[in-house]
């Protein structure tokens, strides 16, 4: 069950008279358990419960208790010892009416009338597995409000085709903005009489909906024009106000209105729209207009929290600063005030306008403290809406977007001012609108959000006309005139990208960028933004930082995206490292991100922001940052084909493409060796370490025929159809290498082996969370496919280096990642490693070490990798180990241990500028 889904299932539970023997299970069936779960629970079977309730393991202990004993039966249900050993996530108490619970491992509670739980229910969603953010689990209003207008806006595409979709969709959404206002203005005193507009829909409209649009279409007239003589409207729809501001200009038609639609509309407008959050409402309803994003309501949406990572360090940490220095000083507070009043906010992918709305609401909090202090609380604000820009391709997110700053606007009023000025202010609405509707990768940025002194003419066809006159918002205070960009623009790897995405970053690279190569091959799409962003920031000394993947920031998007960015005089003026941008969402959706921040002003001092393992916000104040988010000046590690320290080669291992024939699980190994006898078996079957097989101990085996011995193979039949299938799966490729290699079906399409010594294993990909990377000796005959690194036939010292803490801080910060994990490259991460040249005995010393560490896992047979290095659970022998492997190596870099990762990473790349420097040199007098 999806989150919609269990908000509908406990309105339904909590509607239904109370049973209290059925509530308990009742409850649980409508978090999406079972028939066979509740049966056992009944049963008592699986209920661990010792307060004579029902106790669910891992989930939840839940009892009805006598009238007034809920918060004592609750404490009970806490301090249990079976809710203790049955790891219960929450434990919750009831006693037909009231209602209370608790989530043990948070600590947040619930108390309220049990008719109104499902107001609640994200409190609970946990149990169904999904996790979520407070701002959600406080405002169901927000996704039962976008439930309910996706049915409307469902409906109403099917009996409009011609509203709901090619290029009349427009029409639909302007309706749709419409509605929404209405419904906020008719439940907020704008409209001067509460439920005004459902009500005379309600009053006005024919039961059987065949005059409803009708209705609708003389109230949207009545508010789009301020002199009403002889327009001959109808009394009922005079009552409403003049409102325009563009959102009710050009035509005022109504889709048709079925009776099913009628009913919806009607429902939608019983919610109570005073209770809509501006902050995540927009990111909810833009969904609503996307067939693709229907079926994830609610799941898409970015936190606060989140969003305030952006904002915060960008401009908002430094205003609240600026406050707290000016204290009660009434000059200071003024030029503050002033210098707020001509900040732009511009978003160049603003979606709904998430970012844009809370910039806003926290600027306006600002300043509402800065009045309170000055004794001007009933002063408007000098914050104009028409300084938060945006840019959104789809028509609809655009809309919402302004009418998101429209409602957070009107809410900033009432609260800072009053629900009587907040009317005051508020109709008709500004005309003005600067969220744009367009390609933000082939708008003049320029010319939709210009710099202090600069002056623009601002076209649009979006939500409102906005007039072609010269911008007159007030934008040359002195002190202030600054520009933020922000947002969260579009992901998209290359291979995943659009035609038009590709075309995009063609233009965007050919344009922004010196070179001519072809820089945006194998870049994300969001990179497009950072070179724009680089630009823009350029000419106009704005303050830039975009969310993004992570993959720009590590391995060969480093070399191909920054120097076009940091060449042009930008610099990092602060960074977020990896974490997980989180939604409401299922399981493991989110992506994993970082946050950079660019200008090209002078920064004193810059800021790296790491989420350290209690889930903290951490600050690191540094002389600059690298585009790897690490302290330290710009830098590029390009791939080498070989080691710049003159290490072994290592490389990929051997790759099948054999549609899975070869391979083998441990029981088709099994058979197939029955099958084969003895002597077949050690002739054509080997063991296949990979990464996984090396981390987790999985057996696997492979069918190894070399040339020599096909005719051989092609006489045992479980071989000869194995390798038919093969030729079968490569013929039919849509790979022109692979069906050559159908020519030869008896063999890898790529064989990379040793000479049988003995093979060094390095897994591709790792997780972070480990402190080492986890390298393994292999037996030589073993095989390795091409889902892990080899080095074959070298000596043992080589697993010490891998094995060591400064490699792992080397490989985290110059290779890529797979989502938070580590993606090891041997041509990034290894033959770019900087090495000391070794001495004898420097060798003989890592050998031992080396050693040491293949006896210390031995001595723990059979634990895998996995749980040999888990970051809480090192075996002490091997830990210690492993320092003694760190300090053998350390003392060879300086002499003694490194203090941290920061001075190993300072003394690498220290190193690495020697020993590439030296490298280049030597190449010049070797062509002299």
């Amino acid at each position: 069950m999806n989150a919609v889904e269990i908000e509908e299932a406990v309105a339904n539970l909590a509607n239904q008279p109370f049973d209290a023997e059925e509530f308990p299970f009742a409850f649980l069936e409508a978090f999406g358990n079972k028939t066979t779960t509740l049966k056992r629970l009944r049963s008592g079977s699986s209920n661990r419960s010792d307060l004579g309730g029902v106790l669910q393991a891992n989930n939840i202990h839940i009892r009805v208790c006598e009238p007034d004993t809920v918060t004592a039966t609750l404490s009970d249900l806490k301090n249990s010892s079976a809710t203790t050993k049955a790891k219960a996530k929450i434990v919750l108490a009831t006693d037909g009416n009231w209602l209370e619970a608790e989530n043990i491992y948070t600590g947040d509670t619930v108390a309220c009338e049990l008719s109104a739980v499902h107001e609640r229910f994200g409190f609970f969603l946990p149990l169904a597995g999904i996790t979520t953010v407070k701002e959600i689990r406080e405002s169901s209003f927000d996704k039962k409000a976008t439930v309910r207008l996706n049915n409307l806006y469902v409906e109403l595409s099917k009996t409009n085709p011609d509203w709901g979709y090619g290029k009349n969709c427009f029409d639909l959404n302007q309706f749709f903005a419409r509605l929404i206002f209405c419904y906020f203005a008719e439940d907020t005193d704008i409209f001067g009489s509460r439920d005004l507009f459902t009500a005379t829909i309600e009053q006005m409209s024919a039961s059987d909906s065949s005059n409803t649009h009708e209705v609708i279409r003389e109230i949207f007239k009545a508010m789009s024009v301020q002199d009403r003589a002889g327009l001959g409207l109808r009394p009922w729809a005079t009552k409403f106000p003049y409102v325009n501001g563009g959102l009710f200009s050009e035509s005022v038609d109504v889709p048709k209105i079925s009776k099913m639609a009628r009913s919806y509309i009607i429902h939608i407008g019983k919610l109570d729209w005073r209770k809509v959050n501006p902050d995540i409402f927009g990111s909810m309803i833009q969904t609503v207009a996307d067939e693709k994003e229907r079926g994830a309501i609610g799941m898409h949406y970015t936190s606060v929290t989140n969003i305030l990572r952006v904002l915060n360090p960008l401009f908002l940490d430094n205003l609240q600063n600026q406050l707290d220095s000016a204290g009660d000083s009434p000059l200071k507070l003024l030029n503050l005030r002033k210098r707020m009043a001509s900040i732009r906010v511009f978003d160049p992918a603003c979606g709904s306008g998430n970012f844009l709305v809370i910039a806003y609401k926290e600027m306006r909090r600002i300043e509402a403290i800065i009045n309170q202090r000055r004794n001007e609380i009933d002063r408007r604000t000098e914050i104009p809406l028409t300084n938060f820009r945006g840019i959104e391709i789809r028509e609809f997110p655009a809309e919402i977007s302004r009418l998101a700053l429209v409602i957070a606007n009107y809410q900033c009023d009432v609260l800072y001012r009053g629900q009587k000025e907040a009317l005051k202010e508020l109709l008709p609405l500004d005309q003005r609108n600067w969220i744009t509707c367009g390609n933000a990768l082939r708008l003049d940025w320029m010319k939709l959000c210009p710099p202090k002194g600069k002056s623009s003419k601002k076209t649009s066809d979006d939500l409102v006309d906005s007039p072609d006159d010269e911008d007159n918002v007030s934008f040359g205070v002195t002190g202030g005139g600054e520009i933020y960009i922000c947002g969260n623009p579009p992901y998209s790897g290359y291979t995943l990208q659009k035609f038009e995405q590709k075309v995009d970053m063609k233009y965007v690279f050919e344009k922004y960028c010196r070179s001519s190569m072809k820089q945006h091959m194998s870049i994300d799409y969001v990179s497009a933004w950072f070179i724009k962003g680089a630009d823009y920031a350029r000419q106009s000394k704005a303050h830039v930082a975009f969310v993004a993947t992570n993959s720009i920031c590590q391995g060969l998007s480093v070399s191909k995206l920054w120097p076009s960015i940091l060449d042009v005089g930008v610099r990092i003026s602060f960074a977020h490292t990896t974490f997980r941008w989180s939604n409401l969402a299922n399981q493991n959706a989110g992506v994993s991100v970082v946050i950079v921040g660019i200008t090209a002003n002078q920064i004193s001092r810059p800021v790296i922001y790491s989420i350290d393992e209690e889930g903290a916000t951490t600050a690191k104040h540094v002389n600059s940052i690298n585009p790897d988010l690490s302290p330290g000046s710009f830098r590029v590690i390009s791939p080498a084909k070989t080691s710049i320290s003159g290490l072994p080669n290592m490389i990929f291992g051997n790759m099948p493409r054999d549609g899975g024939n070869f391979l083998l699980t441990f029981a088709e190994a099994s058979k197939l060796k029955e099958n084969l006898g003895t002597s077949l078996s050690k002739l054509f079957l080997r063991n296949l370490i990979g990464s996984v097989e090396f981390v987790r101990g999985t057996i696997r085996k492979c069918i190894w025929i070399q040339d020599n011995e096909v005719e051989k193979s092609i006489k045992v039949p479980d071989l000869n159809m194995r390798i038919n299938a093969v030729r079968e799966f490569r013929k039919n490729s849509t790979g022109k290498s692979t069906r050559s290699f159908s020519e030869s079906p008896h063999r890898f399409v790529e064989i990379r082996v040793g000479k049988g010594e003995s093979t060094i294993v390095i897994p591709s990909v790792t997780s972070e969370k480990r402190n080492y990377v986890p390298v393994g000796l292999l037996a030589g005959d073993c095989i390795v496919p091409n889902s892990a690194f080899a080095i074959y036939d070298q000596p043992l010292w080589n697993l010490a280096l891998i094995a060591s803490r400064v490699h792992l801080v080397w490989i985290k910060t110059v290779c890529g990642k797979l989502e938070t994990r580590i993606r090891y490259s041997n041509t990034l991460g290894w033959n770019t490693f900087p090495v000391p040249k070794l001495t004898t005995n420097n060798k003989e010393d890592l050998t031992r070490a080396a050693e040491n560490i293949l006896l210390a896992r031995e001595e723990h047979f059979p634990a895998t990798i996995a749980d040999l290095y888990k970051p809480d659970a090192m075996p002490e022998n091997l830990r210690i180990a492993h320092e003694q492997n760190d300090e053998i190596i350390e003392r060879i870099f300086i002499g003694r241990r490194f203090k941290n990762d920061t001075e190993r990473l300072e003394k690498l790349f220290e190193l690495y500028s020697k020993i590439t420097n030296g490298n280049k040199n030597s190449k010049q007098k070797g062509t002299q």
